[in-house]
């Protein structure tokens, strides 16, 4: 059966982890989770394929699987933090893997986030409906509440009859501190 489209399968990057993608990919990410315990991790190493068998999996998922292809997985229905679990079982970290799914090597990822990401110029749509162009002329028609026609809400009074509770128990255990052990063995 066809996926059903939604509008945000226009978002360019990525797969929209929904409650239809959950149900498509339940193999897959049980597959990741069970990861998680060593024996599985060992069993899953030595024979891939065979390892695979026990979980209801599509020849697609299968295989996007033993490609390690990420995005594919994803598309077909695996949760980023479920097939993450994957990619540890390989030694590779979490950074690693983003580098491969946005066909960067790490380096070039890690230098890409630290400068504050991607850039959203042609990373809008996949369709290219959401060009800056069109986004600013859907803006012109709507109206926007103006700072002069918004009313502002007054501000809560600040009462400073109560003390920080933080402050008050620090003090309150201050006063009651018993006597040093040595004092009391007389």
């Amino acid at each position: 059966m066809a996926r059903e489209r939604h509008e945000y399968d226009d978002i360019p990057g990525t797969y929209v982890f929904d409650a239809e993608r959950s149900r498509q990919g339940y193999g897959i990410n049980m597959f990741c989770m069970s990861l998680m315990q060593e024996e599985n991790r060992q069993a899953f190493k030595a024979n891939e394929a065979e390892y695979l068998k026990k979980f209801n999996l599509t020849p697609a998922q299968t295989d996007a699987i033993l490609k390690r292809d990420y995005n594919r997985m994803l598309e077909l229905g695996g949760n980023i933090y479920f097939t993450a679990k994957l990619g540890a079982t390989d030694g590779h970290s979490f950074q690693h893997l983003a580098a491969v799914m946005t066909g960067n090597s790490q380096s070039d990822y890690a230098k890409m986030m630290l400068e504050g990401g991607r850039s959203v110029e042609g990373n809008r749509s996949r369709s290219g409906k959401n060009r800056p162009a069109s986004l600013i002329a859907a803006g012109a028609g709507k109206k926007s509440v103006s700072a002069k026609g918004a009313k502002a809400k007054p501000a809560a009074k600040a009462s400073g009859k109560s003390k920080p509770k933080a402050a008050s128990k620090i003090k309150s255990k201050a006063k009651s501190k018993s006597p040093p052990k040595s004092a009391k063995r007389k």
